[in-house]
């Protein structure tokens, strides 16, 4: 599947450039705005993996766009790429502090706009594999995070992706919250390496992970205006949880 990208730039031509230099990248699915309001109401309301916007767009300029960005639920984590024609070290200092990913210096050529993308790649990849969600149900129990372990409820998860699930119900829980989960992760089970005999002497075929109720920490994101349920993002998977997660998407539990 394409990694998705918005582009913002009032100069057609850069626009262009980078639609020629991305149209043989089967990895990449390039969406060119020139209008910052109208870049604002796409973050809004569609899901991208990752964002390359000019520091100076008709409207707005890029650091107010990024503050639309973080202000999007869908987007407000994706990486930021910014085109700047000052090589000024305040510039990227004054993008960093605002969320800015990756600089790249105007004017752009093919050839900087394929490294560029080249490089930003991998994260926009993660990013898109990270909001990836199925449905799934299983009873998890909430309670604050360091709070006394008998204050909690108990809720069922609605869906999973690696970068949180959502539940219900909410708990009047408010956003911004962190929660302790503990609940069962989909069953996975990943083929052994080498076959290995047990103490029976016989071959074991598959190495089984995660077995039991997992602990994971997660922000609440979000609540439904009913207030039925509550979408959370993950805090800090261990990478067989990640994995297991990951197989779960891909079809491979």
């Amino acid at each position: 599947m394409a990694v998705k990208i918005l582009m913002v730039d009032g100069d057609p031509a850069v626009l262009e450039l980078a639609r020629s230099s991305t149209a043989s990248v089967q990895w990449c699915d390039l969406v060119t705005i020139k209008d910052g309001r109208e870049a604002a109401r796409l973050l809004r309301t569609q899901k991208f993996n990752g964002v390359v916007m000019a520091d100076r767009i008709p409207h707005m300029d890029g650091f107010e766009l990024i503050q639309h960005l973080k202000d999007a639920p869908l987007n407000a984590s994706i990486p930021i790429v910014m085109l700047t024609g000052e090589d000024s070290i305040d510039i990227m200092r004054k993008g960093f502090k605002a969320g800015v990913t990756f600089f790249s210096i105007k004017p752009p050529n093919r050839e900087r706009f394929f490294r560029l993308f080249s490089a930003v790649h991998g994260a926009m990849e993660s990013e898109r594999r990270r909001h990836h969600r199925l449905p799934y149900h299983t009873p998890v129990t909430c309670r604050l995070a360091d709070q006394d372990s008998r204050n909690h409820f108990m809720a069922e998860s609605i869906d999973i992706s690696e970068g949180g699930m959502s539940v219900k119900p909410s708990g009047g829980i408010a956003v911004g919250k962190e929660l302790e989960l503990e609940f069962l992760f989909p069953k996975f089970t990943r083929p052994a390496q080498t076959p290995q005999k047990n103490r029976k002497g016989l071959f074991a075929e598959q190495e089984p992970e995660l077995a039991g109720l997992q602990k994971v920490r997660a922000t609440v994101r979000n609540i439904a205006p009913s207030g039925d349920n509550m979408g959370m993002d993950f805090q800090g998977l261990t990478p067989k949880q990640r994995e297991v997660i990951q197989h779960y998407i891909e079809g491979n539990s």
